[in-house]
């Protein structure tokens, strides 16, 4: 059956006025054409849907059924393309990323700040959670843009570096009295350590490089790097962490300081999905941010 768009908003048309002629000309067709669309639908659902007479037009029982759920399909199918033109042209919308924690509290709200004045209808759903998970709710098609250090796996995403990280030592501020004046990574091993979970990537980065220099003495390991300043905050060990996070320890009262040496250097940028375009909303995102940093 390939009933129209067109004779549905027909059949509601008349169905609500009192003649064939009055109902052509809220239409802005002919009385000819509205009868014949009419005629037609009839044929297609096979029976009547008016009952027709010199002066009026009223609906058949089976037009009455119809009436009803008629008026729901053309508001409903207003509604759809009435939202689609509304996210082509970014007037409302839903856009979900996903960063990790350190770059969602330090960098992103002046960013989604940014991106808010610009396009004020959409709505912004953010899903803070560690690297390993940001990579796999982009690489799943759950979140359009993601934040995260560069994967070392890139496969079917696209990574955009942002700037360069430079990991630095955490420690409270009894363990600091007794750094050196240029603290080396060998310096770190004279400290109980406190690390990131096995499996997590900078838990990885951190320890390939404290090994190059000797054995590590790990007391405790979390999933989270603010649980992993409270345990530095309360004297459990020191750790190495991403310098994006020094501004979330210093205000737990933690010192912070630079290895000389060999640095460890990460990307930190944009991710998304190679095998999917984003939406406008999430380009408009992507683009802005590129900027913010270029």
């Amino acid at each position: 059956m390939d009933v129209s768009y067109r004779q549905i908003k027909a059949f509601v048309e008349v169905a609500k006025s009192s003649t064939f002629a009055e109902a052509a000309v809220n239409l802005h067709v002919t009385q000819p054409a509205l009868s014949s669309a009419i005629k037609k639908m009839e044929e297609q659902l096979g029976g009547r849907l008016f009952q027709r007479n010199t002066r009026n037009v009223s609906l058949t029982p089976e037009g009455e059924v119809l009436f009803p759920n008629a008026v729901r399909l053309i508001h409903d199918w207003d509604n759809t393309f009435s939202d689609i033109q509304n996210l082509f042209a970014m007037a409302k919308g839903q856009l979900t990323i996903c960063a990790m924690p350190s770059f969602a509290e330090s960098h992103l709200p002046n960013i989604l700040s940014v991106f808010h004045q610009r396009i004020p209808n959409v709505n912004l759903r953010i899903v803070d959670v560690v690297m390993e998970q940001v990579i796999h709710e982009v690489a799943k098609g759950r979140c359009e843009v993601g934040f995260s250090f560069e994967p070392e796996r890139k496969d079917g995403l696209v990574f955009t570096s942002l700037f360069a990280d430079q990991f630095v030592v955490v420690a409270n501020k009894n363990a600091a009295r007794n750094f050196n004046c240029k603290l080396s990574w060998k310096d770190c091993l004279d400290f109980p350590l406190v690390m990131m979970n096995r499996g997590s990537a900078v838990r990885h980065w951190t320890q390939t490089k404290l090994e190059q220099y000797g054995d590590l003495n790990i007391i405790a390991e979390t999933g989270q790097l603010s649980t992993l300043g409270k345990l530095i905050q309360n004297g459990l060990g020191i750790s190495i962490m991403p310098a994006i996070c020094r501004s979330q320890m210093e205000g737990l009262g933690l010192v912070v300081r630079e290895i000389y040496g060999e640095p460890l250097v990460k990307n930190i940028g944009l991710i998304k999905n190679a095998r999917k375009e984003l939406s406008l909303p999430a380009q408009s995102l992507w683009e802005l941010t590129v900027a913010h940093y270029g």
